[in-house]
């Protein structure tokens, strides 16, 4: 059942992002994907503004393609297509870079295309690790406010500043015992918000 229900869910995003009027849908999709695309191409070398224009450029690629789009699991992942769409964006810049030296940035350039001469090198994992970082965020932006800011510091000095629950206590005031209770509760319910992320576009 799960199984219909994220298929379903999945489609209905596509679907909804294919209609021009819809802006929430499309919204939501580029607060996912958008800064997927930007850290992947700020990972390939890229410099902040040139990666903003170029996820911007990304962004319009999909809008202009997504009414043509007949998505078909079979023929690979929705994320797989955007994938491939920001590899050669990316590839295509570093190109133009290295036909036009551009100073002290051309050294770096240049050893990225040696890395991936033909634009093909995986660059899947990168792009996937993005993936996951986004699902992270997105989901903590949605459900932090569902926590009382003690409980949300809690989780957070222990989980991402890697603080020992014993200092965190002293900073928050609770015990290591309800340090670790709350670390708990809002590691289950990111993860349910993960898996619902997950559901609203393509595995």
């Amino acid at each position: 059942m799960l199984g219909e229900e994220s298929a379903l869910t999945r489609a209905s995003l596509l679907i909804q992002i294919r209609d021009g009027s819809n802006h929430v849908a499309w919204q939501e999709f580029v607060n996912l994907y958008g800064p997927m695309v930007y850290g992947f191409a700020r990972n390939r070398g890229l410099q902040d503004a040139d990666a903003a224009d170029l996820m911007q450029d990304v962004l319009r690629s999909v809008s202009s393609a997504i009414g043509r789009l007949d998505y078909d699991r079979k023929q690979g992942t929705f994320r797989g297509w955007l994938f491939t769409i920001t590899r050669n964006k990316v590839f295509n810049f570093l190109s133009a870079r290295r036909i036009r030296p551009q100073g002290s940035g051309d050294s770096t350039t240049n050893r990225l295309l040696a890395e991936e001469p033909d634009g093909s090198s995986d660059g899947q994992d990168a792009w996937e690790l993005e993936y996951q970082r986004r699902l992270a965020g997105v989901a903590m932006e949605r459900v932090k406010g569902e926590f009382q800011d003690n409980t949300w510091r809690a989780f957070w000095l222990t989980t991402v500043e890697g603080v020992s629950a014993a200092d965190a206590g002293k900073q928050v005031k609770m015990s290591p015992g309800a340090i670790y209770v709350a670390k708990s509760r809002v590691l289950a319910r990111l993860r349910e918000e993960v898996e619902a992320l997950r559901q609203q576009e393509e595995a």
